[in-house]
């Protein structure tokens, strides 16, 4: 589950000059989104489509990706709500770049702006409660339990590094405002963390699986929480992603290439 990860539905060979890193062109949501990113190191999967489509955001409201990479999640939501004013931060600023470029290239820079920053001390421009909504596609390999790839740029990507989940949770439930929501998408062996992260903070917390397959376990899950609310966890039936010979289903086809809400 890279970070910033999106579902490509055709990609192109690598365009790049003698001074600039190759770069692949992949579009998203039935071609309706373009979305440029590095060839090597960091690559994209389907995760923040599936977050984008998890926020229930509506025009004028204010949604903050942390993590946000290439710009593909924040990208996603622009384009199926408008109106909506979308932020992304990310610690790489080479990938700062190329989602800025991408919200430009999309003609949604208006409505979509990125910083580079850490989650653990986020920049003055985010201010505490100021988002309606608050999305994640955190690191995922757990500091210090996890072998990290080889490549330097996905290592950062995937590794937890100094900043955990906690800390990812941390920051999420500090800049939304009270009764807003934050939502998570993440390895399903790491829903204890998610949960232990929130507990007493947050509340109305639902549990979506992502289901592989009919009848097989859950890799990923959806979570998403309301700071300052007191209403009781709920585990939704969750979405299966893949038919038996492989291809999507036609539910996650509605998301992944029409651009559908998922309800949680």
């Amino acid at each position: 589950m890279p970070r910033g990860g999106c579902s490509a539905t055709s990609a192109k060979p690598p365009m790049a000059d003698a001074a600039a890193e190759p770069v692949t062109e992949d579009r998203l949501l039935g071609g309706r989104l373009v979305l440029r990113q590095p060839a090597n190191g960091f690559r994209a999967a389907i995760d923040p489509v599936l977050l984008a489509a998890a926020i229930s955001a509506e025009a004028g409201r204010r949604v903050l990706e942390l993590g946000a990479g290439t710009g593909a999640a924040a990208l996603c939501l622009a384009r199926r709500v408008g109106g909506v004013q979308v932020a992304g931060l990310d610690r790489q600023q080479d990938l700062v770049a190329h989602a800025a470029a991408n919200a430009a290239l999309n003609g949604l820079a208006d409505r979509v702006a990125f910083l580079a920053g850490d989650v653990r001390l986020p920049p003055a421009d985010l201010l505490a409660g100021s988002f309606d909504h608050v999305m994640a596609n955190p690191p995922y390999l757990e500091a210090g339990r996890a072998t990290l790839p080889p490549d330097p740029a996905r290592a950062l990507a995937v590794g937890e590094g100094a900043a955990d989940l906690r800390v990812w949770l941390d920051c999420a439930l500090r800049l939304v405002r009270p009764r807003g929501s934050i939502t998570v998408i993440h390895r399903a062996d790491r829903l204890d963390a998610l949960l232990a992260g929130l507990f007493g903070r947050a509340g109305e917390i639902v549990v979506f699986p992502l289901w592989p397959g009919a009848g097989k376990p859950a890799k990923r899950v959806l979570v998403r929480a309301r700071r300052g609310v007191e209403t009781p966890l709920r585990l939704a039936s969750g979405l299966v992603l893949h038919e038996a010979d492989g291809r999507f289903t036609a539910a996650a086809e509605a998301v992944l290439r029409d651009g559908q809400a998922l309800v949680l």
